[in-house]
């Protein structure tokens, strides 16, 4: 058996297992800390944002209490707006009145966690965190990570993405809310979206799970002409469909039509 450099650590946090595993070269007294800080911030990041903590900052705010100055809490509040008017309301973070980012938070915590990484010189590593994962750097010298897109109600693999540097996000293991009838999403298996910003895939998987499997191919479409972001959308039948860039990085087999 191969035995690469770095360490891992898997942590309950933020509701969930969430794993750090690095891979570049350095002593474990430089890499202990390193990981100590990566889950002092997730922790961090749920004791600010998590709705159903009363003392969070979220709660306090939605229940009209005084809030302290994070300017963490502005710019994810801020982030939120922008994704809503770029998915026309797909995503939404207010709803009724309610503040609740977690269709963003997650994506966020971890690009920012895997920033942090690589100014801490653990510039090789990937984390995961339910439907989310960032890679960065090699999985051994020379190899990208190679990552595993599950239909998260079967368990069945259905692509393999190679990369050096990307998010991935999934959306559809927990249910998704249309923003504009409050109706739970029974239309679509799952989404999976891959770019540059892990935030940002978590955002526009969980829009695109929204907006159900017709209007979702649309904008995918849309999406993948206009950036970096790529899609595959897995019907309740089973059917993959998956934009041109998404296919070449994975062999998926179907594609949108541009």
């Amino acid at each position: 058996m191969t035995t690469f450099p770095g360490s891992a650590r898997v942590e309950w946090v933020m509701g969930m297992p969430v794993s750090v595993d690095i891979r570049t070269a350095l002593p474990e007294r430089e890499l202990t800390p390193v990981l100590d800080d990566a889950f002092s911030w997730l922790r961090w990041v749920a004791d600010t944002f998590d709705p159903d903590n009363e003392d969070s900052q979220i709660a306090r705010l939605n229940s009209g209490r005084t809030i302290r100055q994070v300017p963490e809490l502005v710019e994810v509040l801020h982030r939120c707006d922008e994704i809503s008017r770029a998915t026309n309301g797909w995503f939404e973070a207010r709803v009724d009145g309610v503040t609740d980012p977690s269709g963003y938070i997650k994506g966020w915590a971890l690009e920012r966690l895997s920033r942090g990484l690589c100014n801490a010189g653990a510039v090789d590593h990937r984390i995961v965190a339910g439907g989310d994962i960032r890679v960065r750097g090699s999985a051994m010298p020379g190899k990208p990570w190679r990552t595993a897109v599950r239909d998260p109600r079967t368990g069945v693999v259905r692509a393999v993405v190679h990369a050096h540097d990307l998010g991935i996000s999934t959306s559809g293991r927990r249910p998704v809310v249309d923003p504009h009838t409050g109706k739970v999403q029974e239309d679509v298996g799952s989404v999976t979206v891959i770019g540059p910003d892990l935030g940002l895939t978590d955002a526009y998987a969980t829009a695109l799970f929204a907006m159900g499997p017709a209007r979702a191919r649309r904008f995918a479409v849309d999406l993948a002409a206009e950036g970096p972001y790529e899609t595959m959308i897995i019907t309740r039948n089973g059917q993959e469909i998956s934009t041109p860039g998404f296919a070449r990085r994975s062999g998926a087999a179907d594609r949108l039509a541009v």
